[in-house]
């Protein structure tokens, strides 16, 4: 009988909890109930307290940091619903912990699907200092992703005058593109930074297997500054500004998740 990894009951607990809150939270959705935010706060630190456990087992080994392609996602969800679990404290973001079963899915994914071909990350703290800033950046670029999807159905039941479910609850829509450029402007700040110990610290940003990932990296920089400069000089909101955050986070996503996929799955690189 093969031992039983030491990760898999950290992230079937954590899987777990992620699917009680996410059912509790549908179901009061269903019923037009307001959810007890307290008790949704619980079950979501008790569930990233064991998603992190599970994590640690897979990203650290003797040789270094492991950083495959399903662990990447793992620690990006797992850093986007803790900083929305902190934001709740302060501001109202709860509607946001519909990304639950996000969680659930890739602590699982980082369980039990087959490990692409990853080099270990053995480095100096200046390159694990970039590694962790881009995971940040990405992370708050996704909140702000599932903001503006929540804007956006909050802006087309107001405009039909027929607010339910979910939307009944929602602060008002100013409150809500407040929020949604408050996280857009702390994820530009982070890919900033991101991009400038890329370049302090990594020798050459456009070495051949960096190349696209720079390039797509750069290119959703460029977008989301205008969209930042567009709010702040034009005014932009609304559908408008939704396009733009879908846009840079598209492209912050194939390069990322794009170039990672093709190398470890594809390439075998």
């Amino acid at each position: 009988m093969l031992p039983l990894s030491p990760s898999l009951l950290p992230s079937l607990a954590a899987a777990c909890l992620y699917a009680a809150a996410t059912f509790y939270q549908g179901n009061c959705l269903r019923h037009g109930a307001k959810a007890n935010k307290r008790l949704l706060v619980t079950l979501g630190i008790l569930a990233v307290i064991t998603h992190a456990a599970s994590l640690f087992t897979h990203l650290m080994t003797p040789a270094g940091l492991e950083l495959d392609f399903f662990s990447a996602a793992s620690l990006i969800a797992v850093a986007v619903i803790a900083v929305t679990l902190v934001a709740c404290a302060r501001i109202p973001v709860e509607n946001l912990l519909l990304l639950y079963p996000l969680g659930a899915l890739t602590v699982l994914l980082s369980e039990f699907a087959p490990p692409g071909t990853v080099q270990v990350i053995n480095e100096q703290p200046g390159i694990l200092a970039h590694i962790l800033l881009s995971i940040l950046a990405y992370g708050m670029f996704t909140i702000a992703v599932f903001q503006a999807l929540l804007l956006s159905l909050q802006n087309h039941q107001l405009k039909h005058k027929h607010p339910k479910g979910l939307i009944k609850n929602f602060p008002p829509l100013q409150t809500m593109e407040s929020l949604l450029f408050g996280f857009l402007w702390a994820g530009w700040t982070l890919l900033s930074l991101s991009l400038i110990s890329g370049w302090l610290f990594l020798g050459n940003l456009f070495a051949q297997h960096l190349v696209h990932k720079t390039l797509l990296a750069c290119l959703a920089w460029i977008v989301f500054s205008v969209l930042l400069w567009g709010r702040h000089h034009l005014g932009w909101r609304g559908h408008k500004a939704i396009r733009w955050t879908f846009a840079g986070f598209c492209l912050l996503m194939l390069a990322y998740f794009g170039s990672k996929l093709v190398r470890e799955y594809i390439l075998h690189i």
